[in-house]
């Protein structure tokens, strides 16, 4: 089970409180996490209401989940997207919506965020090279901001876009994926209420180097599939191309959802390794989807989960 809140709880009532501590000391007092990390166009101290699809595990600490991340934009290095992200311009930032909708346009970034009603969702992510954490995202579902666009009938999978500026994202200068990043959900599984856009996490406006200012999470699936930084959503009638499946299609498939018994080609699966756990932390082992096995086990029936990875 995702695990369910009994109570109204914040991400601060499940935080040890040497965590959030150590979260204030950095915001107040590191310079370089202003200049570099915190968003532009989304206020920081996000106004969101507790969720019933937070999980009750402890989240990450502030300082593990933005400086333990993959944004190959900036670097493949783990510490690169918060080294370099700084370079991120993110005001003025708007997304366009086309495709397979009644409503196309490129839609400003606050005008987004005017009609929706922000959650904290504290979820698990498992990376797909076998570590994994717990953030206390802020967002809302997806599945808004598509309805808003007005998803046409014939409608079967969205597609998603990174910002492509290789001026500002150094990564790109490098052959390393084919530019800009791309992602795409089946529609059943981007219009699931597990499945947002995070804007914040922490309460806070989201840093750059998690994907400012607008990056999906979809928390059964492998976390290269939550893509960051999001400029296009696309409506179509086909599977559209992914960037990490169009680069190794063995090694990282069209689903990409979490499961213990099927293996990465070059490791296994089976378990897991907690940032923040020091480094002999024991390992535990995965589960399927992730933990989200109850919510989303039936998009996936009939299917066989070892040919949708």
């Amino acid at each position: 089970m995702a695990g369910r809140w009994k109570n109204d709880l914040n991400w601060s009532d499940v935080t040890p409180k040497a965590a959030f501590l150590n979260r204030r000391q950095l915001i107040a007092g590191t310079a370089s996490l202003v200049a570099g990390g915190i968003a532009g166009p989304a206020l920081a101290g996000l106004d969101a209401r507790p969720s019933a699809y937070s999980t009750d595990e402890a989240p990450n600490s502030f300082e593990d989940i933005t400086s333990y991340n993959n944004f190959y934009e900036f670097g493949s290095g783990k510490s690169d997207p918060a080294d370099y992200s700084d370079a991120l311009t993110i005001d003025p930032w708007s997304v366009k919506i086309d495709g397979m909708v009644d409503r196309p346009g490129d839609y400003a970034f606050d005008d987004i965020l005017k009609d929706v009603t922000l959650e904290e969702r504290i979820y698990r992510l498992r990376c797909v090279e076998a570590w994994s954490m717990v953030v206390p995202w802020i967002g809302f579902e997806l599945a808004d901001l598509l309805g808003r666009a007005g998803v046409q009938p014939g409608a079967k999978y969205v597609a998603f876009e990174t910002l492509l500026r290789p001026e500002e994202m150094r990564g790109q200068r490098r052959p390393i994926l084919e530019w800009p990043y791309r992602e795409g959900l089946r529609l059943d599984e981007a219009m699931h209420p597990l499945t947002i856009l995070a804007t914040g996490l922490y309460g806070e406006a989201i840093p750059k180097q998690n994907g400012a200012p607008l990056r999906l999470v979809v928390p059964w699936k492998y976390g290269f599939k939550s893509i960051k930084s999001i400029v296009r959503i696309s409506l179509m009638d086909r599977e559209p191309p992914t960037s990490w499946n169009m680069a190794n299609a063995r090694e990282y498939g069209f689903y990409s959802n979490v499961n213990p018994e099927v293996d990465h080609p070059r490791w296994s699966q089976a378990t897991e390794r907690k940032v923040g756990g020091g480094l002999f932390a024991k390992r535990v082992p995965t589960r399927m989807f992730n933990g989200y096995g109850e919510e989303v086990a039936g998009l996936y029936r009939g299917m066989d989960l070892t040919e949708a990875y």
